[in-house]
Order: C-alpha cells, then sequence, then structure tokens
C-alpha cells in the first residue's frame, strides 16, 4: 500500500440512517463489513459494484 493512500471509510449516517456504523479500512474488507452491516441490520442487499462506486464518489 502506497503511504498516501487514503483508506476507504463508508458511515451509514452519509446514507442516511440514524446509526452510528463505520467500516474503515482496506477496501476488500470495507465492502465487505459494509454489505453486510446494510443488509443484516438495514434490509438492504448492495452489489458489490454499487459499494466500490460508494468509495469512489466520496475519494472525489
Amino acid at each position: 500500500m502506497n503511504f498516501y493512500q487514503i483508506m476507504p471509510k463508508l458511515m451509514c449516517r452519509d446514507y442516511g440512517f440514524e446509526c452510528d456504523f463505520v467500516a474503515e479500512g482496506e477496501e476488500g474488507k470495507v465492502i465487505e463489513e459494509f454489505r453486510t452491516h446494510m443488509e443484516e441490520i438495514h434490509g438492504i442487499d448492495y452489489s458489490v459494484e454499487a459499494v466500490k462506486h460508494f468509495i469512489t464518489r466520496k475519494q472525489k
């Protein structure tokens, strides 16, 4: 990993939920944790591609 590479971070609050869940770290870990949380807690099944898009949009 490049020293200057920003680690992805997704928070439920950023997507309109009153929820303190945060997934942060390596991209694969963030995608897996965020998808699992969203499905188990909020009943939403986001695809891997959708979550990658969330990460890309946050990094701009």
